[in-house]
């Protein structure tokens, strides 16, 4: 299942105890969130006075976290028709990426059954409804989308390979690069668009790539970062290409130039995203193999940032 490989990785790399002393001011945890109830956070994005939406992985939900830490559940996606499909790569149904684009929102489900992995979308309010099927031994996992276009890009760890969705639901390979394989555990991870390029992240090559979105299929992809061992999803602090990566493996939150963020000591326990905005960092903790306290934590990152 997916919580025993993530352990196995986390054995290889280490123990989850910081070795570097946090970089960051103050850091607070908004909320501690419920384990038992599958309630382990693993996207985020913004939402409306100051408010953010995550994913709870084990769940099956989208929820709504406002600036005080209350939780109010926006969508519940529906259980697998037949539990005996869940593969051991996952081990439970699982909700990963998501995207929000006004009062709609794209969602990552994944039950290794073809029925129900794939994005999946609704309006605030509404049902949940399968907008695109994806391959049901994979593992669609980061999720992004093209203000440009409003294409939407998806990595699939298990397959290494990244997706391009239409806003009708049209499924294209859009790249399977070396870049973004495995080594044995998962390849391509997070994924982010940035001036007119798609980012990507690679757990198992501790990287983050990125390719020019033009054409319809991917250009070569270029390393831009290095040495992200662990490294799950991130964003951009707003100087130039920097980037504040979540490393669920070595649960640290570090910055491109070799800078800890933020460590356990902090709260972290296994994060696997981050959200810039308004100067602050905001970061969900999974707990997948810490097992203990699942979290979003903010942070005040120093300097200017979007």
């Amino acid at each position: 299942m997916i919580l025993t490989k993530i352990a196995a990785a986390v054995l290889a790399v280490g123990t989850l105890l910081p070795t570097t002393a946090g970089a960051a001011a103050r850091a607070d945890i908004l909320v501690h969130l419920d384990l038992a109830a599958g309630q382990m956070p693993e996207n985020v994005v913004p939402d409306r006075d100051g408010s953010v939406d995550v994913t709870f992985a084990g769940a099956r939900q989208v929820a709504r976290i406002d600036a005080y830490g209350k939780i109010s559940v926006l969508a519940t996606l529906p259980a697998p028709a037949d539990p005996a499909a869940v593969t051991p790569l996952l081990g439970f149904p699982l909700t990963t990426g998501l995207v929000r684009d006004g009062r709609t929102f794209y969602v990552l489900y994944a039950t290794g059954s073809a029925r129900e992995t794939g994005l999946w979308t609704f309006t605030e309010g509404r049902a949940p409804r399968k907008l695109a099927g994806l391959p049901a031994d994979g593992l669609p996992n980061g999720l992004t989308r093209d203000p440009a276009t409003g294409t939407m890009y998806v990595t699939d760890s298990a397959r290494g390979a990244v997706y391009s969705v239409t806003a009708r639901g049209r499924v294209r390979v859009f790249s399977t690069d070396a870049a973004l394989a495995s080594t044995g555990f998962f390849g391509a991870n997070g994924a982010k668009v940035r001036a007119g390029h798609l980012y990507v992240s690679n757990l198992d090559q501790g990287t983050v790539v990125r390719t020019p979105l033009s054409g319809r299929r991917a250009g070569v992809f270029t390393t831009v970062a290095t040495g992200l061992t662990g490294i799950d999803d991130f964003d951009f602090t707003g100087r130039g290409e920097q980037i504040v990566a979540a490393l669920v493996t070595e649960n640290k939150v570090v910055l491109t130039d070799g800078t800890t963020v933020l460590t356990a000591a902090d709260g972290l326990s296994n994060p696997t995203s981050v959200l810039v905005r308004g100067g602050r960092a905001y970061v969900p903790s999974a707990a997948y193999t810490t097992q203990k306290d699942p979290n979003l934590l903010v942070v005040r990152l120093g300097g200017t940032h979007r």
